[in-house]
């Protein structure tokens, strides 16, 4: 049995060690925490920041870093949002936040839980799925992504994806075409076929569905009705 790791309780000051513009509109931030404890692949975690006159807001936000890694965050611009906007656009080295967490325990993944993945995304709901697929791969798990993305420069991650240490993977454009991706909401009978590589179907396989509820229902909704026991499918929606 792996070793689980524990949610730490209360609020502990976090620092920016770094950052990586991931797209158009989205940006990884990696933190500094002194006595960070670790964290299992598809967790979590709160941030709070706090303004200059005292207003505090709070936004929770999953760790797109893999166990062993520094706790990192990628957060897409909402452009009316009190926090990710100052994540996205103005945070740098230094600033200083607070973070609760890691949490969660049911939309993980860990070592020992060795049947194929497939990652269904939609938007900034690729953050956990690259923790996800990063644990998995170095244990040997086969992973299987879909991604959709509004337009190409929005593709998070876009780098990663197409280098050799990315998951097999296909990304879908719903409000545009462009070369190397198709084009389109992802459909029933693909997620189907994601099932059926080949036509055979997966003896065991899980699955987790991540991104704005509507799609996160759908896709579900698609997986099911494709044959996927319920009880192989973990989803977590924002929004």
């Amino acid at each position: 049995m792996p070793p689980r790791v524990r949610p730490v309780c209360g609020w502990r000051a976090a620092t920016v060690a770094g950052t990586a513009r991931e797209s158009a509109s989205a940006r990884s931030i990696r933190l500094a925490v002194a006595g960070w404890p670790g964290h299992i692949a598809g967790q979590h975690i709160d941030v709070r920041l706090t303004a200059e006159d005292g207003y505090q807001a709070t936004r929770s936000f999953s760790l797109s870093s893999a166990p062993g890694e520094a706790p990192q965050i990628t957060v897409e611009r909402v452009d009316d949002g009190e926090v990710s906007p100052y994540l996205v656009d103005v945070a740098t080295d230094g600033d200083a936040l607070e973070i609760m967490g890691p949490v969660g325990g049911y939309f993980v993944w860990r070592p020992g839980d060795d049947v194929p993945l497939l990652l269904v995304a939609g938007g900034s709901g690729i953050a956990p799925m690259r923790a996800i697929w990063r644990a998995a791969r170095a244990h040997g798990t086969p992973v299987r992504l879909v991604y959709s993305a509004r337009t190409a420069d929005r593709v998070i991650f876009a780098d990663e994806l197409r280098g050799p240490d990315g998951p097999e993977s296909t990304v879908h454009l719903t409000r545009e075409r462009a070369a190397g991706f198709e084009h389109g909401r992802l459909r029933a009978e693909q997620l189907s076929a994601l099932l059926r590589p080949g036509g055979v179907r997966e003896p065991l396989l899980r699955a987790y569905v991540c991104g704005p509820t509507a799609f996160v229902e759908e896709a579900a909704r698609g997986l099911i009705g494709a044959g996927l026991d319920a009880d192989s499918l973990r989803t977590e929606r924002f929004g």
